[in-house]
């Protein structure tokens, strides 16, 4: 937008202009961002959605392309179980420099009851260690994020181990779309599937895709 100003006389002139991205070949980089050493914390009802570029940025560096999305039925509620904290830190990134465990990268849409993409839909994530331990004095393997302007997310963790509790590999998450109610539920994998709910994986070598797409009432 620019505004000129002469001397006797005002003009403003708006313009505005909006592109779409350009799209890349993908290029598999199997690296690991680091975590940000002091993540900003924000209240769920704060949304600061993620923008398309950064996901396009991610899903080029490490080949990722999603598929169209196919909606049948609204993601089912779970138990929240006794391990929720609110508040965490706002990022895609659950990994920690040094963590064990194999990398799992989950990825997909939010999208409403007619499967349209969800722009600024709120989901937090939180789930167990590769020893099967939660980490309830901190923010270990807990985070919120915002879906970007296509209603896409990302999710870069481990993948969760089981403990004696509970015997089935699982990651927690709510899900609130702009203006709409709230879903808790879970992911489940492969080896142990739940029906709706079970994540399809994808293996690169020394890590995994898991594709996911969140369906739910607007």
């Amino acid at each position: 937008m620019k505004k000129i100003f002469a001397s006797t006389l005002l003009l403003i002139t708006l313009t505005s202009c909006a592109g779409t991205p350009t799209d890349i070949a993908p290029t598999l980089l199997p690296t690991i961002a680091p975590v940000s050493d002091s993540p900003t914390v924000l209240a769920p009802d704060a949304p600061t959605a993620t923008t398309a570029p950064v996901i396009d940025d991610f899903f080029t560096q490490n080949g990722i392309a999603l598929p169209a999305p196919v909606c049948s039925v609204l993601t089912q509620p779970q138990t929240e179980g006794p391990y929720y904290t609110p508040n965490s830190p706002e990022r895609n990134f659950l990994y920690e420099t040094g963590m064990p465990g194999t990398r799992l990268i989950v990825v997909g849409y939010v999208l409403d009851q007619n499967c349209q993409p969800l722009a600024n839909a709120w989901l937090d994530f939180w789930q167990a260690d590769s020893t099967g331990e939660y980490d309830n004095a901190g923010f270990t393997l807990r985070g919120h994020q915002f879906t970007d302007s296509h209603g896409r997310y990302y999710l870069d963790t481990i993948f969760p181990a089981l403990y004696s509790s509970r015997p089935i590999e699982h990651i927690h998450v709510k899900v609130r779309p702009e203006g709409g109610a709230e879903v808790t539920s879970q992911l489940y994998f492969p080896q142990q599937p739940i029906e709706g709910l079970t994540v399809v994986l994808e293996e690169r070598g020394e890590y995994f895709v898991g594709y996911f797409n969140f369906v739910v009432q607007k």
